[in-house]
C-alpha cells in the first residue's frame, strides 16, 4: 500500500527529475493526487528540507505557487552537504529521505543505498534500546557516508 505522502512526494520528485526546480500549485496538486492541501504542506515541510539538499519558495495569493529547487547539483556537494548536516539525532525516516537524495544526486549507488538502508533499519538495531537508536543511527551513517566520501 502506498501511503499519500510518498504519492506526493514521487510526484514532486518526477518534476524535479525534468529540470532542478519544480513549481506547484498547492490545492491544483491536492486535487489531482486526491488528497488534502495540509497534506502537500506536511511532505514539503518533511522531506524537502534544506538539510536534505532542497530549498522552497512560496507566493500566495490567486497566482501563488511553491516552488522546490534542488540547492546541489554534484554528487560531491550532496554528500559534504548531508554529513554536515547529519545531527546528533536520526530517525529512521530522516535517515532513509537522505539516502534517497544522495542516490538521485548520483553520490550513492542503489546498492549502496540499500546496504546502508538496512544497516540503520530498526530491524538490525532491535538490541539497542529505543531511547538510543536514533544517536546510534546518526553516527553510524555520518561514519559510513565520510568512509564512502
Amino acid at each position: 500500500m502506498v501511503r499519500i505522502s510518498d504519492s506526493i512526494a514521487d510526484y514532486i520528485l518526477k518534476l524535479l527529475d525534468q529540470g532542478d526546480c519544480a513549481e506547484i500549485r498547492r490545492n491544483e496538486l491536492a486535487n489531482t493526487l486526491g488528497c488534502v492541501p495540509s497534506q502537500i504542506n506536511y511532505v514539503l515541510t518533511s522531506r524537502f528540507t534544506p538539510e536534505q539538499g532542497y530549498h522552497i519558495e512560496s507566493r500566495r495569493g490567486g497566482g501563488g505557487y511553491i516552488r522546490i529547487t534542488r540547492v546541489y547539483h554534484d554528487p560531491e556537494t550532496a554528500m559534504a552537504h548531508i554529513v554536515h548536516s547529519i545531527g546528533d539525532r536520526l530517525d529512521g525516516a530522516t535517515a532513509r529521505a537522505i539516502l534517497t537524495q544522495l542516490s538521485q544526486a548520483g553520490a550513492l549507488d542503489d546498492m549502496t543505498v540499500n546496504v546502508i538502508s538496512a544497516a540503520l533499519s530498526d530491524r538490525a538495531l532491535t538490541s539497542v534500546p529505543q531511547e538510543q537508536r536514533d544517536r546510534l543511527r546518526a553516527s553510524l551513517l555520518k561514519n559510513m557516508l565520510v568512509a564512502l566520501h
